[in-house]
């Protein structure tokens, strides 16, 4: 066997030869070889190491590794025949340790009697690179289209080639086999068959892929389901075929749908709202405002879409919450409108995601609050202040007398109007209404701008005055009050005057009194000046108080009086004139107080009126009475009648009629001989009210008299319309009888009236023979008093 080597001749003596210019035609570059089957010789052209990747590799080596490559070769061309090519690819590994790919190709030659093999080395690795390369990305498309989610088709001629397992799953089918061989068209719905067949149309002129595109595809079962398709051409078995891949889109659709009923129910929810809502996006511009918004805020949609909020208003609160992320709720704020209108606002900001980092896109929900502040503030006065006046009421009295407690010497005034219960009475409550205003003026500018004013009720006003120096200037204050009210009230063409009696209390900072205990002692104060003749101011001092604290004591002793028998009735005769014949007793309560002895009427009558027991002593006293008269109507006086007298509660009480028709009922005494006592001021108080009292006591058949006529300012016409029977005269007009001609006149018209009205007339205290004469002169018909008899306590000691 000859010495592998390169043998330049060789290649020289064959570049002529048919046989190896045609193999050499097959490779853009190569090395050739020869390898005598005989002997195993083996020659190559030069460049073989750089193909094989070992350069500088000696003949011996260079020819073992082609021994190698070329070993399947070797076998094959023994059994080949002549002329016939055979190819091979082996790997070498270079000096570098990088496999390379070499393409032996190579044909059977006959030289001379002797079999060889003729060929060309190529270097193949770049190819054989870019050939497994595609080896693994037609396995990767393999395993994408197999395993992918999205349904993959191939149809030919319009039907179905192939189908990945997706498709099955997608068409309902169990195996590859239901599908092959059935038109694409089968599997289109028919509503969207014709627009499918235009994409394919285009698709097929273009060559190109399709747009995206929806499609209501149908599954064997009958089904539909909508989807995304893309078709793309492709080659199938050599000829063209188009590729579909199908996304099944239902739950993409459903979401659209509930997405879009979800929008559409916020939007309607949104507009219908009262609240307005306005969403700021994240950039700072205004996204939305709905109707109410629009409303509130005095603007169009058009007017703020897009742009940043302008209102400085709801920027603060809006831009506090994008800053931050942290909500705000129920700010009140105040905001101008376009058209110069202010509105408040309730407001509410919240980040739409809080998730997203600043800054927030913000929601802000707002309403209109400004009719309710305005109410809210209405209200706010309106419990602070009296609405017939407008001055502070007795809650705000409180409230500033004791913010300035503690701080500053106070003063407080509690002022009275005296007579004011004689005009509301007489005139109306529209006319003391009026009256009532003036004063309140009145008062607020007869003091100084820093004092307080207040109406406490009814005619009762008071004065907080704060930083007074002493009470010399306090006495001031109520002397300016005093002048101002004393001024003469002109209503409707008449001139009213009133007075009034002022308490005063003045209290030092460390005084420990409340607010409502100074005001309780400045009444205390006004009621000390109005018992000592009105148009008074009083300072309160502690014996004041002493005797307020025995009135409480005696309110207290009164209510167990009627359980102890500390009460009693004692009878005043009521005389016949001319005669003097005794025909009627006046019943008078008495209370004989276990440590304090007698207690005057004109102190405990009082107490039991203003603390209700007199709805309670009333009835006792109305039974008693009832049943002793009605004793000794039996025994000695067969016609004697009694008067009592009722309270403006008891005419009050919607109970009165049963407790008379029950005291008359049990003591058997005659209705007609029992005569009701009240005074004018009760019947000025609510005359319709106790007209019809007094219509229902009527009926019963009892007598009723008014008493203390004179004082008040009843008028004939009053009286006409009144069922009176009596009227008796007041002990002050008959006390001037016969010595003052004034007097006399008085009491001699007031008879007249009452003749003329057909009343019987009482006169009350008739102490003198003179007086009595001269009622006999003037005509009246009854009279009582200590000239005929001091109260005693049985009326039987009286003579018949």
């Amino acid at each position: 066997m000859r010495t592998d080597l390169v043998d330049l001749d060789w290649l020289t003596r064959s570049g002529g030869r048919e046989d190896v210019v045609e193999l050499a035609l097959s490779a853009s570059s190569m090395v050739m070889w020869r390898l005598a089957l005989s002997d195993g010789t083996l020659r190559w052209s030069p460049g073989f190491a750089e193909v094989l990747g070992l350069p500088g590799a000696d003949g011996a080596a260079l020819g073992a590794r082609l021994r190698e490559l070329l070993a399947p070769m070797t076998t094959a061309a023994h059994t080949a025949t002549v002329w016939q090519d055979l190819e091979l690819e082996q790997p070498s590994v270079a000096f570098d340790g990088a496999t390379r790919w070499v393409h032996f190709r190579a044909r059977i030659v006959d030289e001379d009697g002797q079999r060889a093999l003729v060929g060309i080395a190529t270097d193949v690795t770049d190819r054989h690179e870019s050939r497994q390369a595609l080896a693994d990305l037609a396995e990767r498309y393999r395993a994408l289209v197999e395993l992918g989610p999205d349904a993959i088709a191939v149809h030919q001629d319009g039907f179905v080639v192939y189908a990945n397992p997706a498709a099955l799953r997608s068409m309902r089918a169990t195996s590859s086999a239901d599908v092959i061989g059935l038109r694409i068209s089968d599997f289109v719905h028919p509503d969207s068959v014709p627009e499918m067949m235009g994409r394919l149309a285009t698709l097929d002129a273009l060559g190109a892929a399709s747009e995206p595109a929806e499609a209501a595809m149908v599954r064997l079962d009958g089904g539909v389901f909508p989807a995304e398709s893309v078709s793309v051409r492709t080659m199938w078995e050599g000829r063209p075929a188009f590729q579909v891949i199908l996304r099944d889109i239902s739950a993409q659709k459903a979401s659209e749908a509930a997405l879009r009923q979800a929008e559409q129910h916020y939007t309607t929810v949104v507009s219908a709202l009262e609240e307005g809502v306005l969403v700021v996006g994240a950039t700072g511009l205004v996204e939305s405002v709905n109707p109410a918004a629009e409303r509130i805020l005095g603007v169009t949609a058009a007017d703020v879409a897009d742009s940043e909020l302008s209102n400085s208003a709801l920027m603060g609160p809006v831009g506090q919450t994008r800053r931050t992320g942290r909500s705000q709720n129920g700010r009140a704020v105040r905001v101008r409108r376009p058209d110069g209108r202010q509105v408040w606002i309730s407001l509410s900001c919240h980040p739409l995601d809080a998730e997203t980092g600043a800054p927030y896109a913000t929601v802000a929900s707002f309403t209109d609050i400004t009719e309710q502040r305005a109410i809210g503030q209405r209200l706010a006065y309106e419990a602070s202040h009296d609405p017939l006046t407008g001055l502070a009421n007795r809650a705000l009295a409180i409230q500033r007398i004791t913010a300035v407690r503690g701080t500053t010497r106070t003063a407080v005034l509690f002022v009275d109007l005296d007579k004011f219960k004689v005009i509301n009475d007489s005139l109306g409550h529209a006319i003391g209404d009026r009256v009532l205003k003036v004063a309140g003026e009145r008062l607020r500018r007869a003091v100084r701008s820093t004092d307080l004013v207040s109406r406490l009720g009814g005619d009762e006003f008071a004065v907080m005055a704060a930083d007074v120096t002493g009470p010399d200037q306090v006495r001031s204050l109520a002397e300016r009050v005093g002048a101002a009210l004393r001024e003469p009230v002109a209503i409707d063409g008449r001139q009213l005057h009133l007075d009034a009696s002022v308490g005063i209390v003045v209290a030092e900072p460390a005084d420990p009194r409340t607010a409502e205990e100074l005001l309780r002692d400045a009444d205390l104060a006004m009621y000390q000046a109005k018992t000592r003749g009105r148009g008074r101011h009083e300072f309160f001092d502690v014996a004041l108080r002493e005797r307020m604290q025995r009135r409480l004591g005696l309110e207290q002793d009164l209510r167990a009086a009627t359980d102890n028998d500390e009460l009693w009735v004692a009878y005043q005769p009521v005389v016949q004139l001319p005669t003097g014949r005794m025909v009627g007793v006046e019943a008078l309560l008495r209370w004989n107080h276990p440590v304090h002895g007698p207690i005057s009427p004109a102190e405990f009558i009082p107490v039991a009126e203003e603390s209700g027991l007199i709805l309670e002593i009333g009835p006792h006293t109305l039974w008693e009475t009832s049943h002793e008269v009605a004793r000794r109507r039996a025994v000695t006086h067969p016609d004697l009648h009694v008067a009592v007298n009722l309270s403006p509660a008891q005419l009050d009480d919607p109970g009165l009629c049963s407790t008379v028709r029950a005291a008359l009922d049990s003591s058997g005494l005659p209705a007609s001989a029992l005569c009701l006592e009240i005074t004018e001021s009760m019947l000025m108080r609510d005359q319709a009210a106790a007209t019809q009292r007094l219509n229902a006591l009527r009926e019963l058949g009892v007598r009723l008299a008014i008493d203390d006529f004179g004082t008040g300012y009843s008028s004939l016409a009053q009286l006409r319309r009144l069922p009176l029977d009596t009227l008796k005269i007041d002990q002050s007009f008959v006390n001037g009888l016969g010595e003052s001609r004034d007097a006399d006149a008085i009491v001699r018209s007031i008879i007249a009236m009452a003749h003329a009205v057909d009343l019987t007339v009482v006169a009350e205290g008739v102490e003198t023979e003179q007086q009595l004469e001269v009622l006999q002169q003037f005509g009246c018909d009854l009279a009582q008093g200590f000239h005929f008899g001091r109260p005693t306590v049985q009326p039987d000691t009286f003579p018949a």
